[in-house]
């Protein structure tokens, strides 16, 4: 596998299906959170019913880690007031995607924020021990069950409903990757106990470096304006928030550098005036004269009268960008998939005279909008997956889409250890 990975979450997938009941998670993993009410039945192959909401943080909360745990504690408790008439004490999952060090299935220990997100006191704590806290501030019963990352909670959707799943990605704001590894190829968890004989590797792959990237000065220059230089390398390759950036500082250049803009493109020297999103829009606008490259240009980027062979220019850079992202995220993906020896190089090694080995059917859980929203790039990121493992492996693998993965995920994990708990007669032991 190209990526060395640390561990960060250790939880083996495993669900009886004899979960049952009402169970709620939180998934904070930016300037949005959303809370979840999730019904599970005895036996069901599918979640029965779910109930989702999703808030703002609002800017002046993000000062001290009191402040922001205060709200989403209060935002889960009239949530669950409204759903469910009282605050009962039902299993809670939390999401929380940014790195952290698990210490045990319901905690961890925040190592650094990423995505653009900071508030300075919380480094070093426990995050469930700080929204408990702040759910006990606001009179709630209810105290986390399970934590999670993003990539952890997805997988554990994709495993409830494909027994193959074997990995999750998360490409959206950010993006993180985290697969099924044997436990005894893991040495910094020898010794360690599991039901299954595998655990969850959470990879924080965005922080990936490699002098194999094709880093640009496009991408040193968004690094160096960054709050976080030198770190989160592929991430801001590859994910949502960085995208229309890198996009922007490549027209800046030839704004500076040529006329094409005329004298209209002093916005082009805001950071991150051109969001993904737009970026997004410029790539999928199929009219003959490019009508809306031409009011995003005029109406967002205030550069009036650019002539068709600008907005060609302007879509080719955007689709450039957005190429070279789905490219890499697709690469990160086929490495997870040679590591766990599912890319079909055991099958072509198999020397001659012996039966061909067929290989195995695999299913990779992926989430996050740029997948699930941008056609464009999901169109280039399965187009590579094809390229790189060849067709006849690629139709083994199978990217599902896990709409509200993370949440729902969290939750589900949080039934599961909450029924592991009960069955121990109130241990806290168990695994997932």
């Amino acid at each position: 596998c190209i990526f060395n990975s640390h561990i960060e979450s250790s939880m083996v997938m495993h669900f009886d299906r004899d979960e049952e009941g009402v169970c709620y998670a939180i998934d904070l993993g930016g300037m949005d959170f959303r809370v979840l009410r999730v019904e599970i039945d005895v036996g069901s192959t599918a979640v029965i019913n779910q109930r989702v909401e999703t808030h703002a943080i609002p800017e002046e909360l993000m000062g001290t880690s009191q402040d922001l745990f205060n709200f989403v504690a209060l935002t889960l408790k009239n949530f669950v007031e409204r759903e469910d008439g009282k605050d009962a004490q039902k299993p809670l999952g939390f999401t929380f995607s940014f790195p952290v060090r698990q210490n045990s299935v319901s905690s961890g220990s925040l190592i650094r924020w990423t995505k653009g997100f900071s508030v300075g006191d919380t480094v070093g704590k426990d995050v469930s021990q700080c929204l408990d806290e702040a759910l006990a501030r606001c009179g709630s019963n209810m105290r986390v069950t399970a934590l999670v990352n993003d990539t952890v909670g997805t997988l554990a959707l994709g495993h409830y409903y494909y027994k193959d799943t074997v990995a999750a990605v998360i490409i959206g704001a950010g993006t993180n990757a985290c697969y099924i590894e044997r436990i005894d190829a893991i040495i910094k968890s020898q010794g360690l106990p599991t039901n299954s004989g595998g655990m969850v590797v959470n990879m924080e792959w965005g922080n990936f470096w490699s002098s194999h990237l094709p880093r640009t000065p496009y991408d040193i220059s968004l690094d160096d304006e960054t709050q976080n230089r030198n770190d989160q390398g592929f991430e801001k390759m590859i994910s949502g928030i960085y995208l229309g950036e890198i996009a922007r500082l490549v027209l800046q250049r030839m704004a500076q550098e040529s006329d094409i803009f005329g004298d209209g493109a002093e916005s082009l020297s805001t950071p991150f005036i051109l969001s993904t999103p737009y970026l997004a829009a410029i790539c999928e606008d199929d009219s003959q004269d490019l009508s809306e490259v031409r009011r995003i240009l005029q109406e967002h980027l205030k550069i009036p009268n650019a002539p068709l062979k600008t907005r060609r220019l302007v879509v080719k850079i955007c689709d450039i960008v957005t190429h070279r992202a789905a490219r890499l995220a697709a690469a990160g993906i086929v490495g997870i998939l040679k590591k766990l020896g599912r890319d079909g190089s055991a099958s072509a090694a198999s020397s001659s005279g012996r039966m061909r080995e067929q290989p195995k059917e695999t299913v990779v859980a992926i989430e996050g909008s740029l997948y699930q929203e941008y056609p464009v790039f999901k169109e280039y990121l399965d187009e590579a997956l094809v390229e790189i493992l060849g067709e006849e492996v690629a139709r083994t693998v199978t990217l599902r889409v896990m709409v509200d993965g993370p949440g729902t995920g969290a939750a589900l994990m949080a039934a599961v250890h909450s029924s592991n708990r009960q069955q121990q007669g109130g241990g806290g032991g168990g695994t997932i």
